[in-house]
């Protein structure tokens, strides 16, 4: 089995629970005067353009988001919706109780850790206030790098910060935004979370062809990287495509 020196992990879905849209979500869409549906309509269709962050600020790129929703609030209102929208994205998000010690028991082991995630202007500025902050090594967000994955820069900037090469690091993910497909061309290893929860989880660009090992708890990694026999020692087969979500 490799020798790791670097554990990277994506966020959503994979050390948080599976996340879809909450209620909070509404405030939102009723503050910008546009119907709920319409708005969720238009945020999901341009996900990956808002998540490279090439739409400007948070404020910019809402008004953007207005735009194609038809709608044409003040700068006041933009301003309450950003801070409706932070709030109604980080209630979407549950880190997973294993989350934690499984950072922790990693970081014990002598490995460094990380998030590579694709996102908009929320997380990187939350993340630094939840309780995995301290135990990551490395933050790469695709809003900040102007490439969402599988792009290639996007691994390279977590080795590059790391200043570790790509084989030495084991990339951990549900498998949207084909990430697992794109830390393999980047040269790393990638292990797929297929935790229950994730039958539900809201996924963009679906990593449906990749076959690899599975891990079915986010806790199973350290048994992976530790050597440890059984549960994550040997590659599991993949669990069918349809069978959960990435």
């Amino acid at each position: 089995m490799p020798t790791y020196q670097a554990v990277l992990f994506d966020f959503f879905g994979t050390l948080t629970r599976s996340v879809q849209r909450g209620e909070a979500h509404r405030s939102t869409a009723e503050l910008l005067g546009c119907a709920p549906r319409t708005l969720v309509d238009v945020l999901d269709r341009t996900y990956y353009e808002r998540a490279c962050g090439r739409l400007g600020n948070a404020e910019a790129t809402l008004r953007w988001v207005c735009e194609q929703a038809g709608v044409h609030p003040s700068d006041d209102v933009v301003r309450s919706a950003v801070a409706s929208r932070h709030r109604a994205i980080r209630a979407d998000t549950r880190l997973r109780d294993e989350a934690v010690p499984t950072l922790a028991a990693l970081r014990g082991l002598g490995l460094r850790t990380g998030v590579i995630s694709d996102c908009t202007h929320e997380l990187p500025a939350f993340l630094p206030q939840l309780p995995i902050a301290p135990l990551l090594d490395v933050r790469v967000f695709s809003v900040q790098v102007g490439r969402c994955k599988p792009d290639l820069a996007l691994y390279q900037a977590a080795c590059r910060r790391l200043d570790l090469a790509p084989v030495d690091c084991l990339y951990v993910g549900d498998g949207g935004s084909q990430e697992l497909t794109g830390a393999e061309r980047a040269g790393m290893t990638a292990v797929r979370l297929v935790a229950p929860d994730l039958a539900g989880h809201m996924v963009f660009n679906a990593d449906e062809a990749w076959t690899g090992p599975v891990l079915r708890s986010l806790d199973e990694v350290v048994d992976l990287v530790g050597g440890v026999p059984g549960r994550a020692g040997l590659p599991v087969p993949a669990v069918p495509v349809g069978c959960v979500p990435a």
